[in-house]
């Protein structure tokens, strides 16, 4: 049988499996053992344990653990209420500064905690019921939230970022590195499009009341803005200052950040032997979910392999005669089409394996292309039906707001992050802090 026939026959049961509701997980692995003993035989299991213990070694990876430990660690001390709470009185006088000011702190949070799940939780229990009291419309103050909640998937230092480097076999800290600018840039343009809608529609994005903001202002509103801002920072200042010093690596920031979280939560007295047991029990499930799932997914690639697929796939590639740019913007097509259905993680694991030997011929620079497919894959938390932002959101949201109202809420900020892939696939230089950005 052809290598054609057989990548055709191995991605066809995988959707199919998947699309009849088996965990993606057991689904890869449980797939790629039966095709392997039927295509290779018993040889087939003598390379797959070398294959899973080289991936689950990897030095890099130790990194996941201790971020999601990290995020989950402050989302627990309290930090975050503070600082939304101090941010939204700060931005007050603005139109729309509520929503801005959700935007500030969610940029702030994902260089802290990156962890998606708790960002929007904390940011919807805290921020919703508040820009529904003061007048917000529904579709803006959920869409704020959501898209807010996502930035940690961008902002350095990302969960997102460790697994494509590991995928990518490129460098952590120069993923970190190129993520500035686009973070930068995403950020700015959900602050403008906010303070826009809330110009031309101030119905749905009122300011804050002027007796409200005197009362901050008198009752010690430096002291409370000190105290909101510096913890943060100091955390800030511990993870990405060490790797951008050069005096750490990124695993190593990893565990200085785990570290700092903990102590910033002792000094909020909110540290207590439940919080540890609830933040590693957490840790614990989210690292094995990404783990486990890293396993099928090496499974997978190992017979992808071995049938000739990436062989196969290339020389398609090649007969297409594709130029580098259009098969660069099919891919990111691609992932965001799959972004809307199944988890970044998978995505990391099974798609960019494939794709891989076609960008090295290339010659494409994978900083670059990672930069793209972190944004595209920021996305797949928004996206309908099955991003999960929305239902972190949903599960957390007042009764009288509907999916529908944060299906509308949302539509806008997806815009926003498609226009700043576009900006990055056609003006590489964006991403200054990584030279030879295109090729």
């Amino acid at each position: 049988m052809s290598s054609e026939l057989l990548t055709l026959m191995l991605f066809g049961l995988l959707i199919a499996l998947l699309l009849m509701g088996f965990p993606v997980a057991f689904t890869l692995g449980g797939l790629s053992i039966a095709f392997g003993y039927f295509v290779f035989g018993f040889e087939f299991f003598n390379l797959l344990p070398m294959r899973v213990f080289g991936i689950m070694t990897n030095y890099v990876l130790i990194a996941v653990p201790l971020f999601v430990f990290m995020g989950v660690m402050l989302e627990k001390s309290g930090i975050a209420e503070r600082l939304l709470d101090t941010m939204s009185l700060l931005l007050g006088r603005l139109r729309g500064g509520l929503a801005l000011s959700v935007i500030v702190v969610g940029a702030l949070l994902g260089a802290t905690t990156g962890v998606v799940g708790a960002t929007v939780t904390t940011m919807g229990l805290l921020s919703l019921p508040t820009m529904l009291r003061r007048g917000f419309s529904k579709s803006l103050s959920t869409g704020t939230i959501a898209a807010a909640g996502t930035l940690g998937q961008l902002v350095p230092p990302s969960v997102i970022m460790v697994l494509l480097a590991s995928v990518m076999n490129v460098s952590v800290g120069d993923m970190f590195a190129a993520a500035v600018a686009p973070s930068v840039i995403l950020v700015v343009a959900y602050l403008i499009y906010i303070y826009i809608v809330a110009l031309l529609k101030p119905e749905q994005a009122p300011p804050i009341k002027a007796e409200e903001l005197a009362d901050f202002w008198r009752q010690g509103a430096l002291s409370r803005i000190t105290r909101a801002f510096v913890l943060p920072a100091l955390l800030v200042l511990a993870v990405l200052g060490s790797i951008y010093a050069g005096i750490a690596t990124p695993t190593e920031a990893a565990a200085v950040g785990a570290l700092v979280a903990t102590l910033l939560t002792a000094i909020e007295k909110k540290l207590s032997w439940k919080v540890v047991a609830d933040v590693c029990r957490e840790t614990t499930f989210l690292t094995s979910m990404v783990f486990i799932i890293l396993v099928g997914a090496t499974a997978f690639g190992l017979v992808f392999r071995g049938i000739g697929g990436d062989a196969a796939l290339t020389n398609l590639i090649e007969r297409s005669n594709l130029s580098p740019e259009l098969f660069l913007a099919f891919v990111l097509i691609g992932i965001f089409i799959a972004g809307c259905f199944i988890d970044f993680i998978e995505i990391i694991f099974i798609f960019v394996p494939v794709i891989l030997p076609i960008l090295l011929k290339y010659n494409l620079n994978l900083i670059w292309v990672g930069m793209l497919i972190t944004v595209c894959l920021q996305t797949s938390f928004l996206t309908p039906p099955f991003g999960f932002t929305l239902f972190y959101l949903k599960g957390v949201a007042p009764p009288e707001i509907s999916t529908s109202d944060i299906y509308r809420g949302v539509v806008p900020f997806i815009a926003l992050q498609l226009l700043v892939v576009a900006l990055l696939l056609f003006f590489p230089e964006l991403g200054s802090l990584v030279p030879s950005a295109r090729r």
